[in-house]
């Protein structure tokens, strides 16, 4: 008799595929290499979230000389387009079209607002830095951020509905967390390269940074969407009539039950992890003194750190992890990385600025995780996509006042403090940035304090709701 034939061992590259998190979203009708193709789209949108809320607010501020209030509402410029992320989607699945496509000319628009926004604006920054230019760079700035920040929030709703739509039923929640996971990863490799290359900062390598972004920006989401959505024009013959209208979706899910002080809940806690945006990078600029290199990499630590708590929910919530519950931990993991980040300064320590960085992410993660998931829960039938639009406008709206409040409040303390009023012997260059870090972790305490009675409601009523059994996921991510 023969042996029988010894199993042949797995390629490399199936042992790292099976490495992935959250590789098993693959099926036979969308295999994994097509998958992590048509996740090429989220890597060029965490690029531009480094750029914008990274490397460009740190050479603004630092640099270039701009106040940090202004950088800050340009920061938030992009987020305008926020609350429409759930218009977004809802204009993608109603689409028009004789092509018989519905995302695909939305992420392919997306991309091309996102290439001109970045197109355009390393000559509008170098702008700023002119006295005699400042109104025009100004002009031209905002219009370049709200180009970017539209371009992304377009591409990444259509493109994760598209992965809705190729993803088979039961796969679909693994397939979109994955993609979520590519973003993350595109934020961190995007966050250590740009940094190398403005390691040595001049005004000719950010021209070349940028625009180079753009260009990859055209490249990665013209190879994601290549021959992934199939032509259905039955799909495409736009709204059907006597079907509810947006508005009327809108009002019909605020006014359940306590959506509303979730909603709340959610705004609070976004505005408390977000105020300092705009600020990390020139606090380690300014008072570390680190190099522009060293500061895009504490955004690097912000990704890795989201990263780790998302992986963490994900084994938390199969655990049977109450969804409010594990927001509540990420709003304390974020109260104690702000404090480290306050007293980085105080005590010179760039290693406790990192550690506070990544603790702010692994906060946000989780935060942002057990929020999205009570937002699934409360979410019924068809609703459910409106639910998730709602969670992500509230979150990133909020955001972005967190932002531009931020950058004012810094502004404002630290030119109170530095004038000629009695208290100007207190006055330190950190004086500033403490203050919106101490509101931070008032903010989250608020958070804390709006979730509570949430978490009560849930133990009381979530034990006569029978839930399924199925794997973690996050199904239509929106940010």
């Amino acid at each position: 008799m023969t042996a029988p034939a010894r199993p042949k061992p797995p390629h490399w590259t199936e042992v790292v595929f099976r490495m992935l998190p959250f590789a098993d979203a693959a099926s036979a009708d969308l295999p994994l290499p097509r998958l992590l193709r048509l996740s090429l789209f989220q890597v060029s949108v965490g690029m531009a979230t480094v750029l914008l809320n990274g490397t460009l607010n740190r050479v603004m501020v630092v640099e270039l000389g701009t106040p940090t209030w202004l950088v800050a509402l340009l920061i938030a410029v992009p987020l305008l387009a926020a609350p429409f992320r759930a218009l977004m989607g809802y204009k993608s699945d109603t689409h028009r079209s004789v092509l018989g496509w519905r995302r695909v000319p939305y992420i392919w628009f997306g991309s091309l607002l996102q290439f001109g926004g970045l197109a355009i604006m390393p000559f509008a920054l170098l702008l700023l830095g002119i006295e005699e230019r400042f109104e025009l760079g100004l002009v031209a700035a905002t219009l370049a951020f709200l180009l970017t920040g539209t371009g992304f929030h377009l591409t990444q709703t259509a493109g994760l509905a598209l992965v809705s739509d190729l993803a088979s039923a039961d796969k679909r929640p693994r397939a979109v967390a994955l993609h979520y996971v590519t973003l993350l990863v595109g934020m961190m490799f995007a966050a250590f390269v740009i940094g190398g290359i403005l390691a040595d900062y001049s005004a000719t390598k950010l021209v070349q940074v940028i625009q180079g972004c753009a260009v990859l920006t055209v490249i990665l989401n013209t190879i994601a969407i290549w021959k992934q959505e199939a032509r259905n024009p039955a799909l495409t013959k736009g709204v059907e009539p006597g079907a509810p209208t947006f508005k009327e979706l809108w009002q019909d899910f605020v006014k359940q039950g306590r959506n509303a002080r979730l909603l709340t809940a959610i705004g609070i806690g976004a505005a408390g992890f977000a105020m300092q945006d705009a600020l990390l990078e020139p606090y380690g600029g300014e008072i570390l003194k680190l190099s522009v290199g060293a500061t895009t990499g504490l955004t690097g630590a912000w990704a890795l750190g989201s990263l780790i708590g998302f992986t963490t929910s994900g084994a938390a919530l199969a655990r049977g992890w109450d969804p409010l519950r594990l927001a509540g931990m990420g709003l304390v993991v974020g109260i104690n990385a702000f404090l480290l980040v306050l007293f980085a300064g105080p005590f010179s320590a760039p290693l406790m600025l990192y550690t506070g960085a990544l603790g702010i992410g692994i906060g946000l993660g989780l935060f942002s995780v057990g929020t999205l998931m009570e937002a699934m829960n409360l979410a019924e039938g068809e609703s459910a996509g409106l639910a998730l639009g709602a969670w992500g406008s509230v979150q990133a709206t909020c955001a972005g006042f967190g932002i531009a409040i931020g950058g004012l409040l810094r502004d404002g303390v630290a030119a109170l403090v530095q004038s000629g009023a009695p208290t100007a012997s207190l006055a330190v260059r950190a004086t500033g940035y403490g203050t919106v870090y101490i509101l931070e972790i008032a903010l989250l305490l608020a958070g804390l304090v709006a979730i509570g009675p949430l978490v009560t409601y849930q133990r009381r009523f979530s034990s006569t709701q029978d839930k399924p059994d199925q794997p973690f996921g996050l199904m239509e991510f929106p940010t």
